[in-house]
């Protein structure tokens, strides 16, 4: 029997984290009253009058064509072999694993790594890797090198940011080897930044260093030739730092609404700064998208009941921001919180221009956005509130995109996500009486069903009735209330397959899950008290992904695999990696999922694994890494020949600080512990996990 591993600290949350985490992420958000307390059951009048008769169709005929596959609709557009495939492959009593090559699925021909409680980034044998680039090292001409006792607000801005979490690399054609990595920086964890650092009583300059080292950071790595090594070139034209200070505009609908009005900006057209950018995307017009997700901390002294709908305390803060600049108090600045809480889009091949907030994406704790095109080149993106019993978005654009890198097609693809429909799930499962909340699957062998995209807001139009356009796209979580969307167990990455249109989402735990005065399990969602969380798989048509209905199953049900409440697509439990708490999620060239956990409450370290989502060997999950004490794994890139994770926050567990660190990583005993950007790659310089 599998022996699990202790956890090394008592005082774990929920989920796994600690509760020094957990102050300084998301301010004790699983800690606070639910923020949806919406009795939003099915409210059929309301999607009867807001979807078309053709909408309404089309949605029937995915859920036919679901019925007639045994509960998956069919890949259109793909290759010959996948096309005679269902999206959502069978699974359970319908898959049959066959005798295979011993060594996995293609890209995850690698010797897991084995879960443990190890201070340091394990890779599997015969991998190799490097910190690409840490917390404080100076990206911008004229930055100092980094010193824990020399720390200052104009340093900071221009040096990488803390807390790295979501990454993208894009390539730099005509520089030899070179690529631009894109990270963002989710939160600031002043306890470990500063030496004597008081809570209660924050220094202006310290306030003003944690500004800086939120936002974005850009810089172009070098990469060997030997291996897959990455380095930072510093000082290059393209390098970039975006912090909770820098010019923003606000685009879209919502642009210039009273609602997003303050006395600093009277247009409400301009902001300052981005906060809690969580996962992201990167679009095909060569972009990247960021998260702002749990933005309500950072404002204080909230009273509406909107503010309470986002998680807006009407105390002060953690960080005391509010002393220091009167936009961080909602009493004094009302509108303030609501110009946060959007998918913030950057364009890393112009150092000059203005970053822009996208309000046709709507406003909520926004954990990614990653966009896929349809057959006629409309950007959809689909979009994850990272929240307890919160939903799961998409937005369709009205435009398509235009290729090449002519001024005029860069102009024009600046506009793709100003104008479209804002739409959000409602999930129906096929088995609602069996599902009892242990987890334990239904008759038919699966966790299954269809689902129709509710419309909330096209352009000025509202769909929801009793609320303005202006009011579904800055208070979106209402909208959505009022629609009866499906409320699931924190929607967190969401992340199409290039290879078949399948939409895998990472929903991460929920433990108020059927807790007295919360909803209790169904089909999509189907444990009680969830602590680990599962993987939601979504199937839209392939060249028309902008439809209204789908069919969807759940891929994986975390957990101890010797526990019958886990699911891995029907793959031998006893021959996969346990996995706990889902987070970040990715695709590899092969067709193959990685995720990155947040909180394992397994007891080992939070890590990076792999899992065939097609074939013979699907749902065989597959550990890659773990990282440090305290740290989650984020931002997951797989190429060919290497891997990048973003160390988060290690060293992050109750009772440390910069004099008390239970963390050495990265640069060992006696230095500051740093979060940072690290490379996988295998020592032969071949290709990872072929």
């Amino acid at each position: 029997m599998r022996k699990m591993l202790p956890l090394l600290n008592v005082n774990r949350h929920a989920g796994g984290r600690s509760a020094l985490t957990c102050r300084y992420r998301c301010g004790d958000a699983c800690f606070h009253e639910v923020p949806n307390t919406s009795d939003n059951e099915y409210a059929g009048d309301v999607i009867a009058g807001a979807l078309s008769r053709r909408s309404m169709m089309r949605a029937a005929a995915v859920v036919t064509v679901a019925s007639a596959a045994g509960g998956a609709a069919v890949v259109q557009g793909a290759s010959s072999a996948e096309a005679a495939a269902p999206a959502v492959a069978p699974a359970g009593r319908d898959h049959r694993h066959r005798p295979g090559k011993a060594d996995g699925a293609r890209g995850l021909r690698f010797t897991p790594v084995a879960p443990n409680t190890d201070d340091k980034v394990t890779v599997p044998e015969g991998y190799a890797q490097n910190v690409v680039i840490r917390w404080g090292e100076p990206i911008l001409r004229g930055a100092p090198a980094f010193h824990p006792d020399r720390q200052s607000a104009r340093a900071q801005a221009g040096q990488f940011g803390y807390n790295n979490d979501f990454l993208s690399l894009l390539p730099l054609p005509r520089e030899w080897r070179r690529q631009v990595l894109v990270a963002n920086h989710e939160y600031t964890d002043e306890q470990l930044m500063f030496k004597g650092y008081d809570s209660e009583n924050p220094t202006r300059e310290q306030v003003e260093i944690a500004w800086a080292a939120h936002g974005l950071s850009v810089v172009v790595v070098q990469e060997e030739w030997r291996n897959g090594k990455l380095t930072p070139v510093t000082r290059h034209h393209l390098n970039r730092r975006i912090t909770a200070t820098s010019e923003f505009e606000l685009t879209g609908p919502a642009a210039g609404s009273d609602l997003l009005k303050t006395s600093a900006d009277r247009s409400g057209r301009k902001v300052l700064g981005t906060l809690n950018n969580c996962a992201g995307g990167t679009t095909p017009w060569g972009t990247i998208l960021s998260g702002e997700e749990n933005f309500n901390q950072y404002f204080a002294h909230g009273s509406s009941p909107t503010d309470k709908r986002y998680g807006i305390g009407s105390g002060a803060t953690e960080r005391k921001w509010e002393r220091f600049d009167k936009r961080f108090d909602a009493a004094q600045e009302p509108n303030e919180p609501h110009r946060f809480g959007w998918v913030v889009e950057l364009d890393p091949y112009d150092p000059h221009s203005t970053p822009r907030k996208r309000t046709a994406l709507g406003r909520f704790k926004h954990e990614a956005a990653q966009p896929r095109l349809t057959a006629d080149g409309r950007p959809v993106v689909y979009m994850g509130d990272d929240e307890r019993f919160d939903y799961f978005y998409k937005f369709v654009s009205s435009k398509r995109m235009k290729r090449g890198n002519s001024r005029h097609a860069r102009e024009h693809n600046a506009t793709l996500l100003d104008e479209g429909t804002l739409y959000v799930a409602k999930l129906t499962g096929d088995s609602p009486q069996d599902i009892d909340g242990s987890g334990k699957l239904p008759s038919d062998g699966e966790f299954d069903g269809s689902g129709v995209w509710i419309p909330l807001a096209t352009g000025d139009t509202s769909h929801v009735p009793g609320m303005t356009a202006e009011e579904v796209y800055v208070f979106t979580r209402l909208a959505a209330d009022k629609v009866g969307a499906t409320k699931m167990d924190r929607p967190e990455d969401v992340e199409p397959s290039p290879r078949t249109g399948r939409v895998y989402v990472a929903l991460t735990n929920n433990t108020n899950r059927g807790k007295d005065g919360h909803p209790a399990a169904d089909e999509a969602n189907p444990r009680n008290l969830n602590k680990h969380g599962q993987v939601l798989e979504l199937a839209e048509h392939w060249d028309d992904p902008s439809g209204d209905g789908f069919a969807w199953r759940l891929f994986l049900v975390a957990g101890d695999p010797e526990d019958p409440a886990t699911y891995y697509a029907g793959f031998p439990k006893e021959k996969v990696s346990p996995i706990s708490c889902p987070d970040n999620v990715a695709f590899d060239d092969h067709g193959n999922l990685w995720i990155s956990t947040d909180g394992n409450k397994l007891g080992s370290h939070d890590g990076l694994f792999g899992v065939a989502t097609r074939g013979e060997r699907r749902g065989e999950i597959k550990q890659f890494l773990t990282v440090p004490a305290g740290a989650e794994t984020c931002g997951p890139i797989i190429q060919d020949r290497r891997v990048l994770v973003a160390v988060q926050h290690p060293g992050e567990v109750d009772g440390a600080s910069v004099e008390n660190p239970a963390s050495v990583w990265p640069d060992g005993p006696g230095r500051i512990v740093r979060p940072s950007v690290v490379a996988v790659y295998r020592k032969d310089g071949r290709d990872i996990g072929v």
